[in-house]
């Protein structure tokens, strides 16, 4: 019970705040979005196939495992 009266708490406290930025902001409105060359398809497909194939596959873990296996000795 105590619990949940603590949590009741800790969002009004927390969504007083943010209710009333919102409340009081004067920024002007954006009348015309910049505008954005358009996108040529050929250019961008011609400069994907120029990026070079890795030789190696890219392996995010290398630094958290060993190279190598360790081998078991008998």
């Amino acid at each position: 019970m105590r619990v949940l009266v603590v949590l009741a708490a800790l969002l009004a406290l927390t969504s007083g705040p943010a209710q009333a930025q919102g409340r009081h902001r004067t920024d002007p409105p954006k009348s015309a979005e910049p505008k954005q060359p358009p996108v040529d398809e050929k250019a961008y497909k011609a400069a994907l196939e120029r990026i070079p194939e890795p030789k190696d596959k890219y392996d995010p873990w290398s630094g958290a495992r060993p190279a190598e296996t360790p081998k078991k000795q008998k």
